[in-house]
């Protein structure tokens, strides 16, 4: 009884593999007729997980871990990060940062309801939007009293 019950288990796990294997195939081919149709998914993003996002790609770049971009930890010497210097000192702060790539991401959120959509991200690359509303965005009264920043 014992073996049959391994057996019968033995071809339940090969079915499943086999089923799995089929989907997997299923999805590949899926993928590459959208590609080769030039399909790309829509997406949308909040602003809260373009700043999670913005976090991660600080720590990644901030190899030292003293909450500064330094030129030695720039991606490329012409990258545009540079832009993010405000006091251009030929260093990126935390801060700078983060208020830069939320300006950035408020410049692409053309109907200000705090989510890009890939139509508004193309859409932004293309043409200017009015001035955000938002302070941060503006860079308009950033610095916190007493912070030399």
């Amino acid at each position: 009884m014992r073996g049959w019950a391994i057996g019968l288990g033995l071809t339940a796990l090969m079915a499943t593999t086999t089923a799995c294997g089929k989907k997997e195939e299923s999805h590949a081919e899926a993928d590459r007729a959208a590609a080769k149709a030039g399909f790309v998914p829509p997406s949308v993003t909040s602003r809260i997980d373009f700043g999670s996002m913005m976090a991660r790609r600080f720590r990644e770049l901030d190899r030292d871990g003293n909450d500064i971009i330094t030129a030695d930890e720039m991606p490329t010497t012409n990258s545009r990060l540079w832009e993010l210097d405000r006091n251009k000192d030929g260093e990126i702060t935390e801060s700078e940062f983060f208020e830069g790539m939320l300006a950035r991401f408020d410049r692409m959120d053309l109907n200000r309801d705090g989510t890009v959509t890939s139509e508004e991200r193309e859409a932004s690359r293309t043409e200017r939007p009015a001035t955000p509303t938002n302070p941060v965005a503006t860079g308009a009264n950033t610095t916190a009293p007493g912070n030399s920043n």
